[in-house]
């Protein structure tokens, strides 16, 4: 995907999304999931909430007016670090849980308890 324009990439993703949703709801529509959604699934549209929450915040954050159709340097690289630090974060966070996870498994509960 590094060959890819990032127009091209942007294209690409949004293809993909789109895809990702309409399986999701003819899978729906069908009739197919009677109750709850499966893991997968739920887990698939949790990360699609997660990455529209990414979009939409580095964008409110980076662009700044609509004067051409495509971004400035300066918008597209304040996007690359929103990005950038907001998946860093969350891998941290990531990190911080399964060592809090590893520590009540080894101590056999709750802390404080």
């Amino acid at each position: 995907m590094d060959s890819l324009t990032p127009t091209e990439q942007r294209e690409l993703q949004n293809r993909m999304e789109k895809k990702q949703m309409k399986e999701f709801m003819n899978v729906r529509s069908h009739g197919w999931m009677l109750g709850p959604p499966i893991p997968s699934l739920q887990l698939l549209i949790d990360h699609h909430q997660m990455y529209s929450n990414l979009v939409q915040r580095c964008f409110d954050d980076c662009v700044n007016g609509f004067e051409s159709k495509s971004l400035t340097s300066r918008e597209e690289s304040c996007v690359m670090r929103c990005v950038d630090k907001h998946m860093k974060g969350s891998q941290r966070l990531g990190d911080r849980f399964q060592e809090q996870n590893a520590a009540m498994a080894q101590s056999g509960g709750l802390p404080g308890r």
